[in-house]
């Protein structure tokens, strides 16, 4: 038996935990560590793993496991009160920075690459790129909200309520996406399997709601987090196996019906230990192994910039012009739109899945990896920025 996989799950360990700590001590996310590990110990740096062989299966299998527990807490995470107030406006604005970006990210693939529309294949993976700039996430966004002091406003309830419904929208399109790929599957037997698989998420979260103060009596019991995690284990199976839907939009669907019961914060206390200790720092490290930059050329470095650019004006102006036609000020729709630019591990999921889809290159991890950078570190900068009180006259 080869022992290899067990000295580079301690050095993946080891480097995340090392740089995530750095990371935070320059006020940055620890994700952005945890990616700069991976890039470091793989092909493009140090050439101390790889995931070649039965050990990089490894690898990725514990990366796949590491998506799904983080989508499941993505689930658990969301306030379904946030979604409530301000729901018109958060809606409007979350469809609006949904669909920018998925049209922007589609135009710069083809245009970059020369896609011939034609090509079904080809336009799937263009459309993909769409899908992982659609992706939103506002953990940072949300600490530079309080730091301000502007998180109960008006701008910062429609950031939240807008996030937590893109990433609802952000799975749906996702799912219908990775559908298409069966091309011998028509699009109307397509979207009757959504339509079967929504009902059934809809007739589950329906008896988990009849259930609640059943479920509700075992709060703080171990037997309530490990039947809520073989829960999401056996929905992304489901999801994945049976109706050829991404695996992390049954985990965060299972999340979601248990969002709103008081055993939330015990499961997710409980689930997230395993999560953070292993899965979640393998799950990043593996992002930052895929990045092979002897594979980045003049026109990936042109593309990346544009990538970059296409991701922050996209948000901006999409979820900007969605927070407009609500009514908010110029002003208000331009914080919002700044408030949803950072992209972060959400976009990395989403490649993730794009990558064992084979609709996304391994050319573009690289491109990916520096956009979900860039814009986590630039978006509370930005919002600083334009949520500074207007100096009297």
């Amino acid at each position: 038996m080869d022992y290899t996989f067990i000295l580079f799950l301690a050095i993946i360990l080891i480097a995340t935990k090392v740089l995530g700590i750095f990371s935070q001590k320059i006020n940055m996310p620890a994700v952005v560590g945890a990616l700069m590990a991976g890039i470091i110990l793989g092909p493009s740096g140090m050439r101390l793993i790889t995931l070649e062989g039965d050990t990089g299966t490894f690898i990725e299998y514990a990366a796949d496991i590491g998506v799904i527990m983080l989508m499941f807490e993505a689930g658990l995470g969301t306030n379904i009160k946030d979604l409530r107030d301000n729901a018109v406006a958060s809606f409007v604005t979350a469809l609006a920075g949904v669909l920018v970006p998925l049209v922007g990210g589609t135009i710069l693939y083809v245009c970059c690459f020369n896609v011939n529309i034609n090509d079904y294949s080809q336009m799937l993976s263009a459309l993909f790129l769409g899908v992982i700039l659609t992706a939103t996430s506002v953990s940072i966004t949300i600490e530079t909200l309080k730091e301000l002091g502007k998180l109960q406003g008006k701008v910062g309830t429609t950031i939240l309520g807008a996030a937590i419904i893109d990433d609802i929208l952000g799975m749906i399109v996702l799912t219908v996406i990775t559908s298409l790929k069966n091309q011998e599957v028509s699009v109307l037997t397509m979207f009757f399997k959504l339509l079967i698989y929504f009902t059934g998420l809809i007739g589950i979260a329906i008896i988990f709601s009849k259930a609640k103060k059943i479920i509700e009596k075992h709060n703080r019991q171990r037997r309530t987090a490990i039947l809520a995690l073989a829960f999401c284990f056996l929905l992304a199976y489901i999801s994945e196996v049976v109706f050829g839907i991404a695996d992390i939009t049954g985990a965060y669907f299972a999340g979601l019906m248990l969002c709103t019961m008081n055993v939330e914060s015990y499961i997710e206390r409980r689930t997230s230990i395993a999560s953070y200790l292993i899965f979640s720092p393998i799950f990043f490290a593996s992002i930052g192994l895929k990045v092979k930059i002897n594979k980045i050329d003049s026109n990936i470095v042109l593309f990346t910039v544009l990538l970059l650019a296409l991701a922050i004006c996209t948000k901006v102006i999409g979820c900007g012009l969605g927070a407009k036609l609500c009514g908010n000020s110029y002003r208000e729709s331009l914080q919002i739109g700044v408030g949803m630019i950072s992209r972060g591990e959400v976009a990395l999921i989403v490649a993730q899945k794009g990558n064992q889809c084979n609709m996304v290159d391994e050319r573009l991890f690289a491109p990916i990896v520096i956009v979900v950078i860039c814009t986590t570190v630039i978006a509370p900068i930005f919002l600083k920025w334009v949520m500074q009180d207007k100096k009297p006259t």
